[in-house]
């Protein structure tokens, strides 16, 4: 998350840069940022498959090397259009080859103090933050843009290191043999037979038969019709929309402000260490017997605490109050973004987390592309800052909203439920069990049918 996400931030410090030396307006150059994190999260899904399919080692190592070579060949760009493809395309998509596989790992790994490894984890990205931001602004002034750019791209390299360093693991629920799909009550009989009648030399045969590829296709997937996931991913398109432009107007709404350039950067290096703050104590607060049933509720209070202070950011005009903002901000980033994977395995389970991770930060690829353009042609209609950051605000507070009322939503419907079961009886209080008592009653409603036609039998015998 150092190389990946960290790097990614840390372009907002070359935005005046590239402003200045291509004489562009604020939505021309924001693009470049939007690209980057589009295509970060936009084939989000492609390191995923690759992670599942090949190896977690290679899509890293090969996302490593793009991000690197997009970065290198950045320092050469003789346009915006340039950066677009290199910088944007290239390096976006080398860090989404990286980035979801080495997140959903760690949740293959830890299952009792999920959200605090996640926290450990994704602290990468706020310290190399506040490590980056004044080294990148150092790196500038000495090297300038180009020479800078240079450098990240030998930096992003140790990417392919980390990739070389991955063991992965495969939990029970992912090892799917062939004789228990034979078990699985969706196979016709008829078919059960003609596979089992197979040799016992072809095992691949018996493996990769159609149906058992079409099953995994399908359980692999199955989580997209959850409407508990529905709304999380709603949700979500909304809080993309509303975090990202703050990081890339960050320093430059410090710099119109009148803080230097040091003064600036280091707004961007106190949000970094708090996130790490943020990633690790929300975690382990998270962790606790008496929150661990209330992540949701968790998640959708950080997220909505992001929203009110970029509703209270046109009003903070020296350095002073921008440093209490980038200490609550920070926080409540590194606590919201510690729970995304947490609640999107509380939703779909672990066995389909790498997939539905992949797809939620496949749904950060829109609001990533359009939020930050159309907030710099906000300011560059209005001459003012203020209308972008209250969008991003109205629109985080909206995600948190929606996460609300769906969950009480839930909740009412299962205590309406519960209340009509509890005035039922014994007997619809079975029903309600669900596939236990279906299955249980299927198995006697099949052991009468046999009994029965024995029973035929033998009188036609007479």
């Amino acid at each position: 998350t150092i190389c990946t996400r960290a790097v990614t931030r840390c372009i907002s410090i070359f935005f005046v840069e590239f402003q200045a030396y291509f004489g562009q307006d604020y939505a021309r150059t924001a693009w470049i940022h939007s690209i980057v994190d589009c295509a970060t999260m936009l084939c989000a899904p492609l390191g995923s498959l690759i992670s599942n399919h090949v190896s977690c080692q290679v899509g890293i190592m090969l996302g490593g090397l793009l991000a690197s070579t997009g970065l290198i060949l950045s320092s050469f760009a003789t346009s915006l259009e340039h950066l677009y493809v290199s910088l944007g395309v290239l390096t976006g998509l080398g860090f989404a080859l990286c980035y979801s596989p080495a997140i959903a790992m760690v949740g293959k790994y830890f299952n009792k103090r999920k959200a605090l490894a996640y926290g450990i984890a994704m602290s990468g990205s706020g310290i190399g933050t506040f490590i980056l931001a004044p080294v990148v602004q150092l790196l500038i002034e000495q090297f300038s843009w180009r020479g800078a750019l240079l450098i990240l791209g030998g930096f992003v390299l140790n990417l392919c290191v980390c990739g070389a360093l991955m063991r992965p693991i495969a939990l029970k629920e992912d090892r799917k043999t062939a004789p228990e799909f034979l078990e699985q009550d969706y196979v016709p009989k008829n078919q059960k037979r003609d596979v089992k009648r197979m040799s016992i030399c072809s095992p691949l045969i018996k493996a990769w038969s159609h149906e058992y590829l079409c099953y995994c296709s399908w359980k692999e997937y199955d989580f997209l019709l959850m409407p508990g996931f529905m709304v999380l991913a709603v949700s979500v398109l909304f809080m993309a929309y509303g975090c990202s432009p703050l990081f890339v107007y960050l320093v430059p709404y410090a710099l119109s402000a009148g803080v230097s350039h040091h003064q600036a950067a280091f707004l961007m290096s106190i949000l970094g260490v708090i996130d790490i703050i943020g990633n690790i104590t929300f975690g382990w607060l998270t962790d606790r017997r008496c929150l661990k049933k209330h992540r949701h509720f968790c998640y959708l209070f950080a997220v909505g605490m992001d929203g009110l202070c970029c509703l209270f950011l046109p009003v903070l005009q020296n350095f002073h109050l921008l440093v209490p903002f980038s200490f609550t901000f920070g926080y409540f980033d590194g606590a919201y973004v510690t729970l995304i994977p947490v609640v999107t395995a509380d939703v779909v389970g672990t066995s389909s987390l790498s997939s539905a991770l992949g797809f939620v930060y496949f749904l950060h690829a829109i609001p990533y592309l359009v939020s930050p353009p159309v907030a710099g042609w906000l300011v560059d209609t209005t001459g003012s800052y203020t209308a972008s950051f209250l969008l991003c605000g109205f629109s985080m507070i909206f995600s948190s909203m929606l996460l609300c009322f769906a969950r009480l939503a839930k909740k009412i419907k299962k205590t309406h439920l519960w209340s009509l079961t509890g005035d039922t009886g014994t007997k619809q209080h079975i029903w309600t069990n669900g596939a236990i008592a279906y299955s249980v009653t299927a198995e006697l409603d099949q052991k009468d049918v046999e009994f029965l036609a024995v029973d035929t039998k033998s009188y036609s015998n007479r």
